[in-house]
């Protein structure tokens, strides 16, 4: 059992990372959505609040659950928690949904470290990008599984001093074109909110739905605050803290960064550089030698967002493994209660990602995760809510409810249909087949189960003997 104990400011510190995950998706939005991208972000992280919320009255309801997976597979256990029927699986496909959709940021972010090392330092020109990419992730992730070996508590603190350095790039770079007169307020307001080629046809609302997916799977991941609700001094008082405060810092970084770069590069200069439209900002406003410190903190940035991913998959592949719905391998914890097997088994995981994936692909496949992960939760809250009120009024149960229907199948069939549209059936069934991934050790762990069932039958008969 994990005794350390973290503030609510340290379990905001460690979502804070999360304004990072707009970056992949800056370019891509802007292209398909053009201007409403902005609008795009405000609605997710508006519903961002509603699911949250909820998810925080669910961390209360279940104390001794760990963060979303455990209270999901809390719920759908079935009427014998020991059996291996269909509520059992719901429970852990939905955790696994969850670790599908956090895992691979790692594999994303030491991708991008990868590509802005190999094109600023000269040095690094004769090496490819994907080498870069693995050195970067592979010493990243045993720094970080070195510094969190000893608890929440450890890495929270070695956050800090990330974290404040996470979100200065990110406001710098927004606020210094309009303070140099290079933001052009006309680039939003004088051009049309949807690009010309937009129309409301059912193909451009799956191709919204699936933006919105995307920009769930950044926008809305700030309910990591809540994943560490057992942790917190005063779990009734600090989540309420912790979720509203990183809610609010989302709200006004994940606007303001994309109006920033509408309103100084224009839709078209962001689609010349879709995914590094912040270095060219950071060019503009100050220079060269500005983009270089600039890149440095952003790499300061996401080597936070990989802190909260594997701390966020480790622990989820745990409370798999303690319901029965993983190897029990998976559920060792070292003397600090830190899972640190789950961890180096999620770095080498997505070691083996940076080898075969790019940034965009991985971000298609974890988005589905995400959107199967949230629609199983959130129906397992207005399953679980009953007449309760603890941090939500009873009826917020019903707004858990619209939020399960528009992740399922709502944005299920929009994430399914853009990642078609954008990498081909065969990347989309790639996600899907992770996905399913699940059966095989879920499979395995019931055999487990079943073995050791065998073998307390054996001793008992033993003892009657």
């Amino acid at each position: 059992m994990n005794t350390s104990k973290i503030s609510w400011k340290q379990g905001l510190v460690i979502a804070l990372g999360v304004p990072m995950l707009i970056l992949p998706n800056i370019g891509y939005f802007a292209g398909y959505v053009g201007v409403f991208s902005i609008i795009v972000w405000i609605l997710s992280i508006g519903q961002g609040f509603l699911q949250n919320i909820a998810y925080g009255d669910f961390a209360l309801m279940y104390p001794e659950a760990r963060g979303l997976p455990g209270y999901v597979q809390a719920i759908f256990k079935g009427k014998d928690t020991k059996d291996y029927d269909i509520n059992k699986f719901i429970g852990g496909f939905s955790a696994w949904g969850y670790w599908m959709a956090w895992n691979p940021v790692l594999a994303i972010f030491s991708l991008l470290i990868g590509t802005y090392l190999h094109g600023m330092i000269p040095a690094l020109g004769n090496v490819s990008e994907k080498t870069i990419s693995v050195v970067a992730g592979a010493v990243i992730f045993t720094v970080l599984i070195v510094i969190n070996r000893k608890g929440l508590s450890g890495g929270a603190k070695a956050g800090n001093v990330l974290a404040v350095v996470a979100l200065i790039p990110l406001i710098v770079l927004s606020i210094a074109p309009i303070v140099t007169g290079q933001f052009q307020l006309s680039n939003i307001t004088a051009v049309s909110l949807f690009p010309e080629t937009w129309s409301w046809d059912a193909t451009h609302i799956l191709i919204l739905l699936g933006i919105m997916a995307m920009a769930q799977w950044s926008a809305c991941a700030w309910e990591t605050a809540a994943v560490y609700a057992p942790d917190y001094q005063n779990p009734k008082k600090d989540l309420p803290k912790a979720l509203f405060s990183c809610g609010l810092i989302c709200l006004v970084t994940f606007v303001l960064v994309q109006t920033a770069c509408i309103g100084t590069l224009g839709i078209q200069g962001i689609l010349e550089e879709p995914y590094s439209p912040m270095l060219l900002m950071a060019k503009i406003s100050f220079g060269n030698a500005g983009a270089v410190i600039t890149l440095v903190m952003l790499m300061a940035s996401m080597i936070l967002i990989i802190q909260t991913a594997l701390l966020g998959s480790a622990q989820a592949m745990q409370s798999m493994s303690v319901e029965g719905n993983l190897p029990k391998v998976l559920s060792e914890t070292n003397q600090y209660g830190t899972p640190v097997k789950a961890m180096i088994l999620v770095a080498v995981f997505n070691l083996g990602l940076i080898f075969i994936g790019t940034p965009a692909a991985i971000v298609a496949g974890s988005a589905v995760g995400y959107v199967i992960a949230n629609g199983i939760t959130l129906f397992a809250y207005f399953k679980a809510k009953g007449n309760q009120k603890i941090l939500a009024p009873k009826w917020w149960k019903f707004i858990g409810l619209g939020c399960c229907i528009l992740n399922i199948p709502l944005y299920l069939a929009g994430i399914f249909y853009i990642n078609t549209l954008d990498y081909g059936l065969g990347a989309a069934l790639i996600g899907i087949l992770v996905l399913f991934l699940f059966v095989p050790f879920w499979l395995y762990a019931k055999k487990e189960h079943n073995q050791e069932m065998i073998i307390e039958c054996q001793n008992v008969e033993i003892e009657v003997d």
